[in-house]
């Protein structure tokens, strides 16, 4: 499939080590090598601020989803590559989510804390209703998600996640390696056949 347009989800926090920066960065410039651009939560701090200024300084292009309560606390993103970014203020976190599910190809997590977790259940939710059939990719850097694919493991010995929703993330420490797999992937059949209601 072609991405144009990929999500990240990440930490408002750059983490302890610097690896997690390096990594965001990397992550920012391998997307414009592969003329892709950014959508995300649209802050300016952490990791979410270092993959859009990676994006904007390699030639790439963001649009920033950031709701009116954060745009003070996640310093909604500043930059003088003004011509190739376009944020968007939001009203609440549900229209953001909902914004940056609707604008991009795939998506990509990164380290980050409980909004991090939330973005990425939530369009990993989506995927298994079929409400998307968008690729969806973790980023494990210094097996940071280790946990949780031992938790979505456990979930399907236990009998609460269906087998063949486990191939609906892609888990690599490999930036090339994650983004040529969200490139290939092929969505497993959901739980669902989703009908919007204006196609009703």
């Amino acid at each position: 499939m072609e991405i144009r347009k990929l999500c990240v989800f990440c930490g408002s926090s750059p983490g302890t080590r610097s690896i997690y920066a390096e990594k965001a960065g990397h992550l920012g410039r391998e997307m414009v090598n592969r003329g892709i651009d950014l959508v995300y939560g649209g802050g300016g701090v952490g990791l979410m601020g270092i993959v859009a200024d990676s994006v904007l300084k390699s030639g790439g292009n963001v649009t920033g989803v950031i709701p009116y309560a954060l745009a003070t606390k996640e310093r909604a993103l500043e930059t003088t590559f003004n011509d190739r970014v376009e944020l968007r203020v939001v009203r609440t976190m549900h229209e953001r989510k909902a914004i940056m599910v609707s604008l991009s190809d795939a998506f990509v997590a990164l380290p980050g804390g409980y909004g991090t977790f939330d973005e990425l259940f939530e369009a990993l939710t989506w995927g298994q209703l079929g409400i998307h059939k968008k690729p969806l990719g973790i980023l494990n850097v210094e097996s940071y998600f280790d946990p949780l694919i031992s938790m979505i493991d456990r979930g399907i010995e236990e009998g609460f996640v269906r087998p063949r929703f486990r191939d609906l993330i892609i888990f690599s420490n490999d930036v090339n390696q994650l983004l040529d797999a969200l490139k290939d992937y092929r969505a497993p059949e959901s739980i669902v056949q989703w009908v919007e209601m204006d196609e009703v």
